[in-house]
């Protein structure tokens, strides 16, 4: 999962959310005492949740001085990788994705939590993912899952069918398609479908969906049919081709919002920022809803199955290198980041919280959310697998599957001669050492 600031390697720009707060007591960690943090963020602009957190938890800690450092989006974990190693990292940092937990946590740095998380409910999803050897290192404050984006307008001006939550990726390639061809004989120039240029909007559904799919097996077949359909899609130009994504640095929140394209699928933490960026003037406006992740077969669709999908979590960690002073107040921050009060806040903005139990009927009385039965089956219900099983290989080799993406995407490699070279490199440069 992925969610941007240009900004120098392991550089940050320190922005105080606050301006109350006590000197500290002497201790000789980052900040001004033990009750000033600093916490990690990135796209401050267009990413609310960060100040929402703080906000909150300052409503019943007005003594606390909390102070955000912003890292570019595309390149947070290289960033605090530097950062922690050059002693400059933040108090409180996110696991951003599952890719580098055990690279922080084998590296020791993160501070253990598990008296944080003994505390919390067990409907606060994601919270296994983080626990090594029977302590827990990081603490979700949401589980995001990834669905499909449409935008009714367009759909309607095609007189296409739109999602009903029925879909195979099959029935998805086919309207898209559709929605192309009728948009363009009405002189449209959306398309169907943006696929943006992560390999997540392909290898995390595929790896979620398959049977017996393993990211740590070498054997990377399963990812071929899903490539399959994306080169159909970009060679149809019912997509935005990956070469002209990447050339022209186009980003997802313009190519939905400003009505370029139909359809998207994306995590749901994008509701919050459409919904603000709507309010703004920075997207259009128009209707739009959210629909289930098309599935491998119809085994997993419609409204009485449960259909996969995939996300990490998103936690907080505590700095080792952190004062002593501050740990407490770090650990009621994470408490307060994954409880019900947080999880209304987050609800507020249209972000979907680690615990969702305190938000279920609240969540579509938000202006800008959309309020249809499908959108609200979709929010509910949903198998979401991790798109990082968390383990030595996971890193390594989701670099490799990048590599893989880029290769078939841009056409500079045929999809087998693609996965066999990248079977053959997991084998020998990650599994085998």
């Amino acid at each position: 999962m992925k969610r941007s600031i240009a900004a120098a390697l392991g550089a940050a720009t320190a922005i105080s959310l606050v301006l109350t707060g006590c000197s500290g007591d002497g201790d000789s960690g980052s900040g001004s005492g033990s009750n000033t943090l600093t916490l990690a963020g990135w796209s401050l602009a267009t990413t609310p949740e960060f100040k929402t957190l703080v906000d909150g938890f300052r409503a019943v800690n007005p003594d606390v001085t909390i102070e955000l450092k912003e890292y570019d989006a595309a390149n947070y974990d290289t960033q605090m990788i530097a950062d922690l190693a050059a002693g400059k990292a933040p108090d409180i940092y996110v696991q951003k994705t599952l890719k580098n937990f055990y690279t922080y946590q084998t590296g020791k740095q993160l501070l253990d939590v598990s008296d944080v998380a003994g505390k919390l409910g067990s409907t606060v999803a994601g919270l296994p993912t983080y626990q090594v050897e029977g302590k827990t290192y990081a603490i979700p404050y949401r589980q995001d899952s990834w669905v499909l984006y449409w935008n009714k307008a367009l759909f309607a001006q095609a007189g296409v069918k739109p999602p009903d939550g029925s879909w195979t990726w099959d029935d998805y390639v086919t309207a898209a398609k559709d929605v192309t061809t009728k948009l363009k004989a009405k002189g449209s120039k959306a398309v169907g479908a943006y696929q943006h240029t992560w390999q997540s909007t392909v290898q995390g559904f595929a790896l979620a969906q398959s049977s017996g799919a393993d990211l740590t097996s070498a054997d990377f077949a399963f990812l071929k049919p899903y490539y399959e359909r994306s080169v159909d899609l970009q060679t149809a130009g019912a997509q935005v081709s990956f070469g002209d994504a990447t050339t022209n640095k186009l980003t997802y929140q313009a190519q939905f919002g400003k009505q370029q394209a139909a359809m998207m699928v994306m995590g749901t933490w994008y509701m919050a920022t459409l919904r603000s960026q709507q309010e703004k003037g920075d997207a259009d406006k128009f209707e739009w809803g959210i629909a289930p992740a098309p599935q491998q077969t119809k085994a997993t669709t419609g409204t009485s199955a449960t259909p996969v999908t995939f996300a990490d979590p998103t936690g907080l960690g505590i700095n080792p290198a952190i004062g002593e002073g501050k740990v407490e107040t770090a650990k009621q921050f994470l408490a307060y980041a994954a409880g019900p009060e947080a999880a209304k806040a987050l609800a507020a903005i249209a972000i979907t919280p680690a615990d969702t139990t305190a938000v279920k009927d609240s969540f579509f009385t938000i202006s800008g959310v959309p309020t249809d039965d499908l959108s609200k089956f979709t929010f509910a219900s949903h198998d979401t697998k991790p798109e990082n099983p968390v383990g030595k290989y996971t890193a390594p080799l989701q670099n490799i599957l990048n590599d893989l993406h880029s290769a078939v995407l841009s056409g500079s490699k045929p999809i087998d001669a693609a996965i066999t070279e990248a079977q053959d490199r997991a084998k020998n440069e990650v599994i085998g050492k």
